[in-house]
């Protein structure tokens, strides 16, 4: 699925396409938010829900790596020796 068609899907079937065909990549929190990261297709879909909830706020898409960098510095290598 590419980002135009996704947009033109209710946010309740954006959920329901990322939880079952999106590639969940990582977690953060951001204040009193919890955030869940997606790939799917040309896309990333990032799910904004407040802290202990299950209502989604909102889901923020984009397509540029540089929305990825929040995510890079909880991303441990293995050491090499």
């Amino acid at each position: 699925m590419n980002l135009c068609v996704f947009k033109k899907l209710p946010m309740g079937q954006q959920a329901a396409c990322l939880a079952s065909r999106g590639n969940f990549l990582a977690e953060r929190a951001e204040d009193s938010f919890r955030l869940h990261l997606y790939a799917l297709g040309d896309f990333y879909a990032e799910v904004w829900r407040v802290r202990d909830e299950d209502h989604i706020l909102f889901i923020h898409l984009f397509q540029q790596p540089a929305g990825l960098n929040e995510y890079l510095a909880k991303i441990r290598l293995p050491e090499v020796f």
